[in-house]
């Protein structure tokens, strides 16, 4: 579903991630850990369109999309929740998630994202800004979804959440991606909730991927060492 071959990004001559090579299949939810400032949200950020890489090739589902602006990476496939959600706060919870659905067209919000999320359902008239952290989440998420992607980006979800609603946000998100057959791609500092989402754990240091493997198999010793200041 996604695929990054010799990728690059640089901020001027800073280069924050340097020949990486990472491939996500279909339906497969992917956890990218790492320490702040390792390039985790640099990352993110260039595979939605808002930061461009400076070198290799960017697929979506078999398409090469680095050259698209964001909202066409958005068309194409691409939901994206970012870090601190960023939700609209003067706007309703349903109208923010309206501001989803603009590339598909659709003038109301799908209700199976109201069952996906009871509580955006009952307070859909309350503004975004009212909500609580984890709420926030959700609506971020739904959002997102909104735009019915293929391939859903997250960075750094469980940040200003709860410990309890984290446990929540992972089982959340993975009936997402049996029920949608969404592939999922999640930034994280918190191994815990990485395990109970990903079926792969990858490590970023310094823009490289230093660990890869399955979620079953990861060592989390190795993987606490490299989150380790």
């Amino acid at each position: 579903m996604l695929k990054l071959n010799h990728y690059s990004v640089a901020y001027g001559e800073s280069t924050v991630i340097n020949n990486l090579n990472l491939h996500i299949a279909r339906n497969e939810i992917v956890a990218l850990l790492g320490r702040n400032g390792m390039g985790k949200t640099t990352l993110m950020k260039s595979i939605i369109g808002i930061i461009p890489h400076s070198k290799g090739t960017l697929f979506l589902d078999g398409q090469d999309i680095g050259a698209l602006k964001s909202f066409q990476r958005v068309k194409a496939g691409i939901g994206y929740v970012p870090q601190g959600r960023m939700i609209f706060p003067s706007m309703s919870v349903r109208e923010n998630i309206e501001t989803g659905l603009t590339v598909t067209g659709r003038k109301t919000v799908p209700e199976d994202l109201y069952d996906i999320f009871p509580v955006l359902k009952e307070f859909a008239s309350r503004k975004g800004g009212n909500l609580s952290g984890g709420q926030q989440q959700q609506l971020a998420i739904a959002r997102a979804l909104a735009s019915n992607p293929k391939l859903l980006l997250l960075d750094e979800p469980t940040e200003g959440i709860q410990p309890n609603i984290i446990k929540d946000m992972a089982k959340i998100l993975r009936h997402i991606r049996d029920e949608k057959g969404l592939t999922i791609f999640v930034s994280e500092q918190v191994l815990s909730f990485a395990l109970d989402v990903a079926d792969r754990i990858i490590v970023m240091e310094k823009g490289a991927i230093v660990y890869d493997a399955s979620a079953d198999k990861t060592d989390a010793a190795a993987v606490t060492r490299f989150l380790s200041v």
